[in-house]
Order: C-alpha cells, then sequence, then structure tokens
C-alpha cells in the first residue's frame, strides 16, 4: 500500500474518532482546559510511528521533513517535539504545534476509556478535569457504566493496525515515533516518483 493511501486511510479513521469526541463532550460538558499543555509535558508519553504518518507526509510534502528529522536526531529532550508552551516560564500553558496531525494518543486521552482489570470502562483523562470539572466527571463516569458510548483506546489502535501492522503496533516515545514517520515517508520517496502536483517535496 502506498503512503498516500495509509494516510488517506488514517485520516478517515482520525474524522471518524474527531466525530464521537465531539458528540462525547456535548454529551457530558467534559472538555480541556483552554490553553492546558500539562498531559503534552508528560516525558513518558509513546505512540506508534503510524498515527503519525499524516503529520510526517505533510512536512514532506511542504519541504520541511528533512529539516525536521535533523532537529529530532539531535534532541534530548523526551518532550514531544510537536508541543509548543506559549510560555518558557510555564511549559505546562501552551498548544500543540500541528494540531491537524495530532496523533491517536493526542485525540484519545481525555476523550476515550480504557477497560481496568474488572472489564469495566473508565475514562482516561486528567488530573486536572477530575478536580476542576468533578461534577461532570463524576456524571460522566456514571452514564459510561449504564452504557453511555464512548471511544475505547484498544478498538482504535486495532483499526490504526489494520492500516500498517508493523508501524501501528509498534509503540515508542514520541519524539522516536515522530522520527520513524518522517524516515518511512522519506525511504518510500526515495526510489519513487514525488505525489502528483510536487516537485521539490522533502
Amino acid at each position: 500500500m502506498s503512503i498516500e493511501s495509509k494516510v488517506r486511510q488514517i485520516e478517515k479513521l482520525f474524522e471518524r474518532l474527531d466525530a464521537e469526541i465531539s458528540e462525547f463532550q456535548t454529551q457530558t460538558n467534559l472538555n480541556c482546559v483552554a490553553g492546558c499543555g500539562k498531559c503534552c509535558t508528560k516525558p513518558d508519553i509513546e505512540a506508534s510511528p503510524l498515527e503519525f504518518l499524516p503529520w510526517a507526509f505533510h512536512l514532506f510534502l511542504n519541504g520541511e521533513a528533512e529539516k525536521t528529522l535533523i532537529k529530532l536526531k539531535n534532541t534530548s529532550s523526551s518532550i514531544c517535539h510537536i508541543y509548543q508552551p506559549l510560555s518558557l516560564l510555564n511549559s505546562g500553558n501552551g498548544r500543540c504545534g500541528n494540531y491537524q496531525y495530532r496523533g491517536l494518543i493526542c485525540r484519545l486521552f481525555g476523550n476515550a476509556a480504557n477497560s481496568d482489570k474488572y472489564g469495566k470502562l473508565r475514562l482516561a483523562t486528567c488530573t486536572i478535569i477530575k478536580e476542576n470539572q468533578n461534577i461532570d466527571y463524576k456524571k460522566t463516569e456514571e452514564a459510561i457504566g449504564k452504557g453511555l458510548y464512548v471511544p475505547i483506546f484498544t478498538d482504535y489502535y486495532m483499526q490504526l493496525n489494520q492500516i500498517d501492522f508493523y508501524l501501528g503496533n509498534t509503540i515508542l516515545p514520541i519524539n522516536h515515533a515522530l522520527k520513524i514517520a518522517i524516515e518511512e515517508v522519506l525511504n518510500y520517496y526515495i526510489y519513487r516518483p514525488l505525489p502528483n502536483g510536487f516537485q521539490n517535496a522533502s
């Protein structure tokens, strides 16, 4: 399967998820605090290269892939390379540097559930939402227990894996996943023609 086909399938998967998340947020009133980026500053976030393939492809088409790859190879930071704090003094307040192309883990966290050891669905979200939106959070947990639909992490990762099992099932520290995603795109086009309409991508 071509890189372009994989990217289209991933984007369709993300579109479905985004619609489900929008409906879930409408029903629960739970939302991330505007400007908050605390979860993005966790140093142990892991992701698959596949969920960032659309991001890497976007960089490639805009001539930013090689430059970004060099930055990733030279960084010692474990915080997501795409994350951009609004203030150097407060890295907890910030935004995604490329929100449209954020990964699956970024979309799911706070808006999806995992099963606990008893098979009960538990909303995976942050302490800030649990504390600052406590009433809505508790109501949501109860509603999920009574059957309210919520996206499930494993379901979406299984769907992602069907697009490319190896890249989707390889879970790495996030900056390593970003690097592999870019390398995948660059390596694919070494001996292949560029996508239609693009002459100098990389």
